[in-house]
């Protein structure tokens, strides 16, 4: 059997500057993909952001330190490129969920990584890459003005050393033009309802993106996560454990009209280099989300500029294609060769089908 699932006993919480900014580094790739998810399907923004605020506040303080809570990217990505509808999306969560519940509780999170190989999941996180860059493309044609405007916008902040703060910038300027659109609007709550934007359906590409995603979040979120815990804060949290607490995220949090969730190492690592020490970070982002759903309306993501958007999935697609390709060395042209083969794959065919063949390729290259 797996770790126990029991409460850290070493939170600590410190609500200062440097966990503040180090909460805005695990924003930088999740706000971008909910607005973006938000505006091509029927999910509530306001519902997918209550749920990412309560679960950053429970896993900060189960945990005791700043663990990132992040959209399970292939899913979300797969819906936003219309793959996907929502009813799939949740269903497809759904299963991941209770996949992962189940193989963190038997401990076998490990085993599972060593069968699928970490250039086959390396592949799909480029492809759903690759997938982004095609919708943010699409997004970016209705005002090819605005989106080179905010392109330049982000060179200009990267060359000045802000490149993972200039993605907020120019969500942030997307917000003030939607606000001058339509208004400020009236703060709410959204309402509390079984599955709001839709029952979970079942189809084959769900099940094709459960497959998938499954080998993202073992290797991304599950294994790198638990060895980012020891690098970075001296935690010893086993990559089981965090399979289980992702599990229980995604069926907890679906119903109520959230997306699916996982732990990503890059949240991690960004919450880190931004300065975040402590579940101080967690809470302190989490009572953010909360305050952005009373104040995220229809009519209010209707408002954003599309070609914004187009921006903002161009910068998370780069940096996801950098992230698929930079854990694997120059020198592996075997591994490289994989990778860019299962990411073109998936944006020609499907990550589902990709996914399994670069597992077939895998399985054969090490025998």
């Amino acid at each position: 059997m797996g770790h126990s699932f029991r409460r850290d006993a070493q939170t600590e919480l410190e609500f200062s500057a440097s966990e503040l900014t180090g909460a805005l580094g695990d924003s930088v790739t999740v706000l971008p993909l909910l607005v973006a998810l938000a505006a091509t399907t029927s999910v509530s923004l306001a519902h997918v952001l209550v749920g990412f605020g309560v679960f950053q506040i429970i896993w900060g303080l189960y945990y005791g330190m700043p663990l990132s809570v992040e959209p399970m990217k292939a899913l979300v990505g797969l819906a936003i490129v219309g793959s996907l509808s929502y009813p799939e999306l949740a269903a497809a969560g759904l299963l991941a969920g209770g996949v992962l519940l189940i193989v963190g509780s038997f401990g076998l999170v490990g085993h599972l990584q060593r069968v699928v190989g970490e250039p086959v999941i390396r592949g799909v996180q480029f492809a759903v890459a690759l997938l982004l860059l095609e919708a943010a493309v699409d997004l970016s044609l209705g005002a090819p003005g605005v989106a080179v405007a905010g392109l330049a916008l982000v060179c200009l902040l990267a060359l000045l050393g802000y490149r993972q703060s200039s993605v907020l910038v120019v969500l942030a300027l997307g917000g003030v033009a939607a606000v001058l659109a339509a208004g400020v609007p009236a703060p709410r709550l959204p309402e509390l309802t079984l599955f709001p934007a839709g029952s979970p359906t079942i189809s084959g590409a769900a099940l094709e993106g459960t497959v998938a995603q499954l080998g993202m979040t073992i290797g991304n979120a599950a294994i790198a996560t638990a060895l980012l815990c020891g690098d970075l804060y001296d935690r010893d949290v086993s990559a089981d454990r965090l399979s289980q607490s992702m599990g229980v995220t995604c069926l907890a949090a679906i119903p109520a009209g959230g997306v699916p969730m996982c732990h990503g190492s890059g949240g991690l690592a960004g919450k880190y280099a931004f300065g975040a020490r402590t579940a101080g970070a967690n809470v302190l982002l989490g009572v953010g989300y909360i305050a952005l759903a009373l104040v995220a309306t229809g009519a209010l993501l209707a408002a954003f500029p599309m070609a914004l958007l187009g921006v903002l999935l161009v910068v998370v697609a780069i940096e996801l294609g950098r992230a698929a390709f930079d854990p694997i060395p120059f020198t592996d042209r075997r591994a490289l060769a994989l990778v860019a083969g299962v990411g073109v794959v998936g944006l020609v065919v499907n990550v589902g089908i990709a996914f399994v063949l670069g597992a077939v390729v895998f399985w054969l290259l090490s025998e």
